[in-house]
């Protein structure tokens, strides 16, 4: 913000707090501007606060700004009621904006497109972080932005290429956080291992923290490109000890035809050959994504897909739901491949020519529940039960026959108690032929159905051994140590 700093306020708010609410506590600053990051996942409640405030304080100016607005603005009824948008970067605009607004000339302008300056220009932002951030947050940092790849599902589409920032000057800043005490890092770099050169100093930056501080680690989270992988790099990830580092691979789709034609280059045998390597050689916490609902592709296509994904053993699989962002190319395929989209904030796809509304239906539950079951991490042992169940030798199969009897039996996707989940999965797979008492004690063996009190003891046993290791996994998210435990 530049000169405007020392009169500038950060405000957070989270999803489900009452409008009314937010309006009263950002009113009580006694604010001239408003300015609003609108993203996919909140323009529904910045819309409400947007309205709330044209309402009961028309005299103070609200300054629009993020990707769900950049796009396709003049639709938006937020757009309609606010001030001014700043469209694009705002690292630059939205102060200046300010700045007139404040100042004067008056912008004569309602819509601003935001200026891209180079990124040696920009003052990075991470002394703003405060102590609470540091001491229960998950830091989000960026050695880079943009992205040279077009998939055209991804906003990222649009950008002409990636932009590194001086990485002596950033690791500088990751020195400062880590002395304030900063220990959970996730790398927004849409492509982290695309300059292998400077992948591997962040590398080093946090093997050096790890071995002059065994017993207060760093966790590390990146998104890396999964046919990219060279020896180098290799030897680096292998240093990591378990509990520090985290890998979020985009895979989406197997299908190569499908792959043409939404732009998105991959070669599928090498990132399936690295995902087996990552998966056998190395400490990492795997998190692989796959979309459902891509255009040319059909639920036999996926299913292919996430089997051989499951053959490769990742800790998670992200099963998503193709999502139109604003702005992104994936539009271009509307008409032809039958793409129907909710009119409503995610946009998430409804049906496609390949894909019926109730086979869509039946993939978002499958979603909800594989989530549930499997990425939970609570049921570790019980899993190879389903996925290998008699009645199919697809475990995408197997699952979704779990799914659809889940939801036939409970007609719910969530608020599902973990003991009423576990007594669920045994009855269904005594269902289809397994013998009641080896399932009974495969449950026991995950924790998942502490029913009595010996499961409680025993469970309480196992809290007690994992806080005496508190130190040495301290780093480590709840969700990661589930699987580290496993």
């Amino acid at each position: 913000m530049g000169e405007l700093q020392s009169v500038t306020q950060l405000q957070e708010f989270v999803l489900g707090a009452r409008a009314t609410d937010m309006v009263e506590k950002l009113l009580a600053q006694q604010p001239r501007i408003i300015g609003f990051g609108v993203y996919i996942w909140n323009v529904e409640e910045t819309t409400k606060l947007v309205a709330l405030l044209k309402r009961v304080a028309p005299e103070v100016v609200i300054v629009l700004g993020g990707p769900e607005v950049s796009y396709e603005s003049n639709e938006q009824s937020i757009v309609q009621m606010a001030d001014y948008l700043v469209t694009g970067w705002g690292d630059v605009t939205f102060p200046a904006l300010c700045k007139q607004i404040l100042h004067g000339p008056k912008p004569l302008m309602k819509t601003h497109a935001g200026v891209q300056p180079p990124l040696s220009e920009l003052t990075m932002p991470y002394q703003l972080y405060t102590d609470e951030d540091i001491a229960h947050r998950t830091l989000y940092v960026e050695a880079s932005r943009g992205c040279p790849f077009k998939c055209e599902f991804c906003l990222s589409a649009l950008d002409k290429t990636a932009w590194p920032f001086d990485i002596d000057i950033f690791l500088g800043e990751l020195e400062t956080l880590h002395a304030r005490g900063a220990r959970l890092f996730k790398f927004v770099d849409r492509t982290f291992n695309l300059n292998i050169k400077t992948s591997l100093k962040i590398m080093d930056f946090f093997l050096a923290k790890l071995a002059a501080n065994p017993d207060d680690p760093v966790f590390a989270h990146f998104e890396v490109v999964p046919d990219h992988l060279p020896d180098a790099l290799k030897e680096g990830i292998m240093k990591f000890p378990p509990g520090t580092l985290q890998f979020e691979i985009g895979i989406q789709s197997f299908n190569p035809e499908v792959q043409a034609l939404v732009s998105r280059k991959q070669n599928n045998e090498k990132a399936a050959e690295n995902i087996r390597w990552l998966c056998e050689h190395s400490h990492a916490h795997m998190h692989v994504d796959l979309i459902a609902g891509l255009p040319g592709e059909d639920v036999a296509s996926f299913a292919r897909g996430f089997d051989k994904l499951v053959a490769l053993q990742p800790h998670e699989i992200q099963f998503g739901i193709l999502k139109r962002l604003r702005g992104t190319p994936i539009i271009r395929h509307t008409q032809e491949y039958g793409l129907v989209f909710d009119p409503h904030p995610p946009y998430t796809i409804l049906a496609t020519d390949r894909i019926s509304f109730n086979e869509m239906q039946q993939l978002v539950r499958f979603a909800r529940y594989w989530d549930l079951v499997a990425n939970s991490g609570r049921f570790t042992n019980t899993l190879p039960l389903i996925l290998n169940a008699a009645t199919s030798d697809s475990a995408f199969a197997n699952f979704m026959q779990l799914s659809n009897w889940l939801y036939a039996t409970t007609d719910a996707t969530n608020r599902i108690a973990l003991e009423r989940l576990a007594v669920l999965v045994a009855k269904w797979l005594v269902s289809i032929g397994m013998d009641e008492e080896q399932v009974a004690a495969v449950l026991r063996s995950d924790y998942a159905g502490q029913a009595n009190t010996k499961l409680k003891a025993q469970a309480s046993k196992k809290a007690e051994h994992t806080a005496e290791k508190k130190a040495e996994h301290a780093a480590l998210p709840q969700r990661q140590a589930r699987h580290m435990a496993a």
